[in-house]
């Protein structure tokens, strides 16, 4: 009798040493949070998923106007035109080098007409880092067309083209930047018009009811202007950071 008492509280001991395992390896219901961490833990997650990230496109201005910052379509755009002016892509420092020759001259006389120093990129952009005649007929580093030339002041016939001289050309441009200026009130759209002419672009201002160069919807060259203008002032300015030789950049050049 007494085997079987024992037998009998062996099992029931089993049974409550088993019960309490198996009630430790169940998951424990997590307690609920007190009202106020509710809504402190709430706000957190909203503010952490609303934070803005850093604005890449705030440190890039053109003739001291910022970027629209926050506008993803201008941000990914400067990006493909950076990428695509990075050594790897050009692998030229000729860019450094004409600068070096063509700058001394050009920043003085922008400088004296009252015209932002960034209007010296235009040169390295409009002349294809060469000095040549387009298909179109433009040519010199301004790339002027010749009645263009003539209208500022330049000598364009069968025996001298005067739009290959760079300090009499820098001045010819300078005065058809004022002009512009003078019409667009904005030295992005300047740079624009200086693609595209001023009547183009007049007339794309008013077909679209927009004046902020980075928000209107124009051609491909146009469109992409003042995007190539700012790559080639931060390929200049920060040679390294874009793959260039840093002995042979302009500001290398300049403090030797």
């Amino acid at each position: 009798m007494i085997k079987k008492h024992l037998l009998i509280c062996s099992i029931i001991l089993a049974l409550l040493i088993m019960a309490k395992v198996f009630a430790y390896q169940m998951p424990q219901a997590k307690k609920p949070l007190p009202k106020e961490e509710k809504i402190t833990k709430k706000a957190t997650a909203r503010v952490v998923k609303k934070a803005p990230a850093r604005p890449y496109i705030a440190q890039f201005s053109f003739a001291d106007e910022n970027l629209p910052a926050g506008d993803r379509r201008v941000e990914k755009k400067l990006r493909k035109t950076l990428s695509a002016h990075a050594y790897g892509k050009l692998q030229t420092n000729l860019l450094h080098v004409q600068a070096a020759k063509w700058f001394p001259v050009i920043e003085p006389i922008l400088a004296a007409y009252g015209i932002p120093n960034d209007f010296k990129y235009i040169a390295l952009v409009e002349s294809g880092l060469k000095v040549g005649i387009s298909p179109k007929g433009a040519a010199g580093i301004w790339q002027f067309m010749p009645q263009t030339a003539r209208n500022y002041g330049l000598k364009v016939n069968r025996h001298v083209d005067e739009r290959h001289n760079l300090r009499k050309s820098t001045v010819a441009a300078c005065r058809y930047i004022r002009e512009l200026y003078g019409i667009f009130d904005s030295w992005t759209l300047v740079a624009a018009a200086y693609n595209v002419g001023d009547v183009r672009l007049m007339r794309q201002i008013h077909r679209q009811n927009q004046d902020n160069y980075y928000k209107m919807r124009l051609n491909r060259e146009t469109g992409a202007y003042v995007y190539k203008l700012i790559s080639m002032k931060q390929i200049l300015e920060d040679p390294v950071k874009y793959g260039y030789d840093k002995g042979k950049s302009l500001l290398a050049m300049n403090n030797n």
